[in-house]
């Protein structure tokens, strides 16, 4: 979701701040990560995206984007489009299918589209977002870039120590805002 609006201002964010944590999912099953989310990004003419998540059973389960800007607002998902002229517009098939055919297309012509960077790009935008919730701080792009944080296992194979482990409580190690740092 976070390259949608990406793509909507063509560019990325220069700094994520939020806050997240562990409400309900604090079971030895769950691991480290937190159960919620809520990050603003920022870009460099200074407009904001706010994101939030969750990962909570039997709660309100939305997954949009909606851009607000001085004149109107677009609800990307819905198709509606408010302002000065108000409209709604169907697709006549769904977005991750017509990404398909497009690639298919592309093939077809001879063309190797190369999205690499973008998806690279995309990918920082929710590092930098977890980091924020994590740190409790403001992280840059730039921080986030020359950031030293690695959660790759160690090997990449089935028997691969994947890192973290539990304490002698049998929980693992969860970050803890205004305490945990990103170098």
């Amino acid at each position: 979701n976070l390259d949608v609006i990406n793509w909507l201002k063509d560019s990325y964010p220069v700094s994520a701040e939020g806050m997240g944590g562990r409400q309900v999912r604090v079971g030895k099953e769950f691991g480290e990560i937190f159960d919620h989310h809520f990050v603003e990004y920022t870009y460099a003419d200074g407009s904001r995206m706010y994101s939030q998540c969750r990962h909570i059973r039997n709660v309100n389960n939305r997954v949009t984007e909606i851009a607000q800007g001085s004149t109107g607002s677009c609800d990307f998902a819905r198709g509606i489009i408010r302002g000065k002229k108000n409209y709604m517009t169907r697709a006549k098939r769904g977005g991750h299918q017509q990404e398909w055919y497009d690639f298919i297309g592309a093939i077809d012509k001879g063309e190797i589209p190369n999205e690499a960077e973008y998806g690279a790009k995309s990918t920082l935008t929710a590092i930098m977002g977890r980091m924020a919730t994590y740190s409790g701080k403001t992280i840059s792009w730039d921080k986030a870039m020359k950031s030293s944080l690695d959660l790759t296992p160690s090997k990449f194979s089935w028997d691969a120590d994947p890192g973290p482990k539990m304490g002698d409580d049998g929980l693992y190690p969860c970050a803890i805002p205004g305490i945990t740092k990103y170098s």
